[in-house]
C-alpha cells in the first residue's frame, strides 16, 4: 500500500526499556520509518540507558532519545512515584508535540494523553507464568492484571507481534476493540553466511525460566558438538544462572555476537515462552538451522522452516540435534529455508504495518472522541 494512503503521525512518543529485544526491536522500527519522515522520541523505561544504547541511537537521525526514570510496570512503585513519573511523561509528550504515542507496556495507556495510542503486546506476567510455571498466577499478581487491563482498555489499537501473543492477551486481560498482527522485522543486510562450523549456539536472558536453557545444559554432554550460550546470566534478584556443560561467551553486543551467528550450524532455542524470538530470526538470517521448543508462537512463525521438541522433554531437544549433526543435507535444507523464512520479517514490512496500525489508531482515536464533544456541545 502506498504512503499516501493512510494518515502518517510526524511525531510520534515510543516508550522502551533497555533490558532485552524490545529495545533492538524498537531501533529497527525507528529506522525504518526515517524513510517516511516520521520522527520518534524515544522514552526509556526501567533502567537508563548506558553508552552503547546512546550510541545506537547516534545515527538515528529521526530519534532523539530521553530517560525518564519511570520503573517497569511490574516493579512496585509507591503511588507518588509512579505520579511523578506519570506526569513527567505526560509533559514529555507534550514538549515534543507527539501526535501518536506509541506504548511497549501497559498500563501507561490509562494516562490521558490526549492523542491516539497504540499499545505493542510483546510479553506479559501472568502468560509467561502459565507457561513457565504451568499454574495459575499467584493472588499478588492480580494488581499487575488489573493495571494491564485497564491500560488495554484505553489503546485505540492493540498490536502484538504473533498471533498466539494476542490470544493471550485475549485470555488473560481483555479483547481489545481494535487489533493487528505485526511481526518484528531485522535487516538481512545487517547478519552473513561464513563457513559453518560444528557449533551448537542459543542467546538470550539466560536465567529466565522462558528460554529454558537449562534444558541445554541437561543435554549438552551427550552431544557431539559443543554448545555456546551467550547472554545475561544475572537475575534481576541478583542470583546468578550456573551451568555445568555449556560454554558461556557472557554478554555480547550485537557486533560481538553476530560472528557466532555466522559460525553456528545449528541454533537451539528451547523455549516455553517466546512470544516472537528475535534471536531466533537473527539465527535464521546466518543461515542456521533451527531447533525450537513447540509453541504456538514458534510453529506460528517457523513451521516447515525449523525441527521442533517439547521444550520439557530434554530426550526429544536431543533427539532434533542429533538429526541435523548426522543428516547434514537436512541441516542444509533446513538452514536454506529459515534463511528464505526470514526475509519476510523485514524491518520495511514492519514499518509499512505500523503506518496503517497508527492510520487505524487515529480513526478509533477520532470515533472515540466524537461523542464527548456532541455532549459538550448540547450542554
Amino acid at each position: 500500500m502506498p504512503a499516501d494512503d493512510f494518515s502518517i503521525p510526524q511525531n510520534v512518543l515510543m516508550t522502551v526499556d533497555v533490558v532485552g529485544g524490545v529495545w533492538t526491536y524498537a531501533l529497527e522500527l525507528c529506522r525504518a520509518l526515517s524513510r517516511f519522515n516520521v520522527n520518534v522520541s524515544l522514552a526509556t523505561i526501567g533502567p537508563g540507558p548506558d553508552a552503547s544504547h546512546r550510541r545506537d541511537v547516534r545515527d538515528l537521525r529521526n530519534v532523539q532519545l530521553y530517560e525518564t526514570g519511570c520503573k517497569l510496570e511490574w516493579v512496585e512503585q509507591s503511588e507518588r512515584d509512579r505520579g511523578e513519573t506519570e506526569a513527567s511523561l505526560l509533559a514529555l509528550a507534550g514538549r515534543v508535540r507527539a501526535d501518536l504515542v506509541h506504548l511497549n507496556s501497559y498500563s501507561l495507556a490509562a494516562l490521558d494523553w490526549n492523542v491516539p495510542v497504540l499499545v505493542a503486546a510483546h510479553s506479559c506476567l501472568l502468560s509467561w507464568w502459565a507457561a513457565v510455571k504451568q499454574e495459575p498466577a499467584p493472588a499478588w499478581f492480580a494488581s499487575y492484571q488489573r493495571a494491564v487491563s485497564r491500560g488495554l482498555r484505553n489503546a485505540d489499537i492493540v498490536v502484538a507481534p504473533t498471533r498466539a501473543m494476542l490470544n493471550e492477551v485475549e485470555r488473560y486481560y481483555r479483547s481489545p476493540d481494535v487489533t493487528a498482527v505485526i511481526p518484528n522485522g531485522r535487516s538481512a543486510r545487517d547478519f552473513c553466511h561464513a563457513r559453518k562450523e560444528d557449533v551448537i549456539l542459543s542467546a538470550g536472558r539466560l536465567w529466565d525460566e522462558g528460554k529454558n536453557i537449562q534444558l541445554l545444559d541437561k543435554i549438552a554432554r551427550r552431544l557431539p558438538w559443543t554448545v555456546y550460550v551467550a547472554g545475561d546470566r544475572t537475575h534481576p534478584n541478583g542470583s546468578l544462572a550456573a551451568f555445568d556443560h555449556l560454554v558461556s561467551l557472557g554478554m555480547l553486543s550485537a557486533d560481538e555476537l553476530r560472528p557466532w551467528f555466522s559460525r553456528a550450524s545449528i541454533y537451539a532455542a528451547p523455549a516455553r515462552y517466546e512470544p516472537f524470538g528475535l534471536s531466533i530470526l537473527e539465527a535464521a538470517l546466518s543461515g542456521c538451522a533451527l531447533v525450537l521448543g513447540d509453541i504456538p508462537s514458534l510453529r506460528e512463525n517457523w513451521t516447515g522452516a525449523a525441527l521442533f521438541a517439547p521444550p520439557d522433554e530434554p530426550r526429544a531437544f536431543q533427539s532434533a540435534i542429533l538429526e541435523l549433526i548426522h543428516d547434514v543435507p537436512l541441516c542444509r535444507r533446513l538452514a536454506a529455508a529459515a534463511s528464505t523464512r526470514a526475509l519476510r520479517f523485514s524491518p520495511g514490512a514492519m514499518a509499512k504495518s505500523y503506518l496503517r496500525a497508527y492510520s487505524r489508531a487515529w480513526e478509533h482515536f477520532s470515533h472515540r472522541e466524537q461523542p464527548v464533544a456532541e455532549e459538550a456541545r448540547i450542554a
